[in-house]
């Protein structure tokens, strides 16, 4: 199984992506802007070939649990990653929003500069499941590329 996340385009501080998941297109991620040099909670994740996890440790659990309740089993977490930790895909909406981790969203809008992503709880409902299963399959990874089309 595999998962992508192909970035399409930059605002002035964010970043939009596609999430697909097996080839197919499911919703719209939102990072911070890409940068050379590291700013904590501020910088998109690198490009490469990564891997999933299902984080059940962390604080957001508590709040993911109350949130989601059966459906939440822990947080899906991008790991390997260098230099950043604890990396969530999850909820949200803005670049306020995603400390470093892609929020994810079925539809998008650009203004002022700077790209929002919109219905973020319903998103995320949808691609959980998947992500759930990709994350405890043995052989997963997530791939992480610019493809800027505008």
């Amino acid at each position: 199984m595999e998962s992508k996340i192909i970035r399409v385009a930059q605002g002035k501080n964010s970043t939009l992506s596609q999430l697909y998941i097996n080839g197919v297109f499911h919703c719209y991620l939102l990072e911070d802007k890409i940068r050379e040099v590291k700013l904590a909670n501020e910088t998109a994740i690198p490009t490469g070939t990564f891997q999933l996890r299902l984080n059940t440790w962390g604080a957001k659990n508590v709040d993911y649990k109350k949130a989601f309740g059966k459906l939440h089993e822990g947080m899906i977490e991008i790991i390997g990653l260098p230099n950043f930790n604890f990396v969530y895909i999850h909820t949200g909406n803005t670049i306020k929003e995603t400390a470093g981790c892609p929020l994810c969203g079925f539809g998008f809008q650009f203004t002022e500069g700077e790209f929002q992503v919109a219905q973020s709880i319903a998103a995320y409902k949808m691609i959980y499941p998947k992500l759930l299963s990709l994350a405890k399959s043995t052989s997963n990874k997530i791939i992480i590329e610019n493809n800027f089309q505008f």
